[in-house]
This record gives structure tokens, C-alpha cells and sequence, in this order.
């Protein structure tokens, strides 16, 4: 599960923005003031920080420069009332990722955490051909068989599918596959995804009414199992 960890002294934002980002399907922990989100950043290891600028004890700045010093290069997005650009240049110039001026939308917050984490990730390389029950798929060239007969997916369907094999084992939501299959850019709806699943489970499952691969996480989403 990616971890977040949000360090913002306004404690209904504090609140907010944790809530909103557990929903989400992050791993969240806090922090009220910089020292405290030093201290976390250390003993927690999050795969992000949502930072504000202005903390008591070590304001955001400090915390970003001293997170690079310690040669920490866990992705910072920086929260701040200030608009001013030379604010923003000396945040990113610092190391930050991304910038966000109060006030925002969470959709917009969100949306910015995802392609940070998309631009800053380094995926663990998905092996080249991967057995999927009595299906074999080659994810480079992008053929699957069924013994010696083809089994063909549409271009949607085999990225899917890849997605859910680089995922394996890990619960993601319909909007996270929304987000990284489709694209932010893109408006479909979370049936789609429904969809979607539904025609994958035809061609790999032996019983796609009792699926042993693209397992229904009720009330989160999906799990692949190998």
C-alpha cells in the first residue's frame, strides 16, 4: 500500500486531507509541525509528503531542504496560502515536486499526489511472460495462448490486464485503474472498469462466475492473483 505522509498544522485540513487520502486507499500518517514531520518522515518511510509551507518549530521550506540534505528523495507536494512565485520557484528549487495554492480542491490535490507518484515511481520490472492459470502471456509482445491457440484481447483489455499483473496482489480501486488505465485526461465511468473485468474474466478465468484471478474486493475494488 503507498504510504502518504501529510504534515499540515490546520487540524480540520489535517483531517480532511487524511480522510480523503484513506479513501483513497493510502496508508496515512501525520505530522502538526516540522520537527514532528522530520521525525516521521524517518520512522514512517512514506512513498510521499503533502507539505505545508507555513509550521510551527520548522517551516516547510526548512523541512524540504533538510529531507534533501539527508539526501531523502521521497516526492514533497507543498501546500501553501502563499501565491507569490518566487514562493513557488524556492519550493521547487528546494526539492519539492509540485506546489499547490490554498485555497484547493481535493479532486485537484488528489489528481496532483497521483501523477507525482506516476512521475516519480520506479516500478519493479514485470517479468516478460507471465503464467496466468493455463494461459501464458507475453507482455511484450503482447500475446497470450491457451495451450498452442491464440487468445486475443483488445489493446484496453491487455492493459488491464497488465496493470493487474504489475499490481498482483495488492487491492486497487476502480478509480486508481480509472486514473493509470485510462487516464486523468479521459471520462469514463467506474462501470467501464466494471466492464471491462467482466470481458477479462471470460478469457482467462476457467469459471469467470467464480473467478480465481480478478478477485471482487467488495466496497475497495479489485486484487489480481496469479
Amino acid at each position: 500500500m503507498t504510504r502518504i505522509l501529510v504534515i499540515e498544522d490546520e487540524p480540520q485540513m489535517l483531517l480532511g486531507l487524511r480522510d480523503n487520502l484513506e479513501l483513497e486507499g493510502y496508508e496515512v500518517q501525520t505530522a502538526a509541525d516540522g520537527e514532528e514531520g522530520l521525525a516521521k518522515a524517518a520512522s514512517f518511510g512514506p512513498d510521499l509528503v503533502i507539505l505545508d509551507v507555513m509550521l510551527p518549530r520548522k517551516n516547510g521550506f526548512d523541512v524540504c531542504r533538510e529531507l534533501r540534505a539527508r539526501s531523502n528523495t521521497t516526492p514533497v507536494v507543498m501546500l501553501t496560502a502563499r501565491s507569490a512565485e518566487t514562493d513557488k520557484v524556492l519550493g521547487l528549487e528546494l526539492g519539492a515536486d509540485d506546489y499547490v495554492t490554498k485555497p484547493f480542491s481535493i479532486t485537484e490535490l488528489l489528481a496532483r499526489v497521483r501523477a507525482v507518484l506516476r512521475r516519480t515511481a520506479s516500478p519493479k520490472p514485470a517479468a516478460e511472460v507471465v503464467q496466468i492459470g493455463d494461459i501464458e502471456v507475453d507482455l511484450t509482445l503482447h500475446q497470450a495462448r491457451r495451450d498452442k491457440a491464440r487468445v486475443d484481447f483488445t489493446a484496453r483489455e491487455f492493459e488491464l490486464l497488465r496493470y493487474f499483473v504489475q499490481h498482483t496482489g495488492q487491492v486497487v480501486t476502480r478509480e486508481q485503474i480509472l486514473n493509470e488505465v485510462w487516464g486523468y485526461e479521459e471520462f469514463p465511468t467506474t462501470r467501464t472498469i466494471d466492464n471491462f473485468v467482466a470481458k477479462l474474466r471470460q478469457k482467462i478465468e476457467r469459471s469467470p462466475h467464480a473467478p480465481e484471478h480478478i478477485l471482487t474486493i467488495h466496497g475497495s475494488g479489485y486484487k489480481f492473483v496469479g
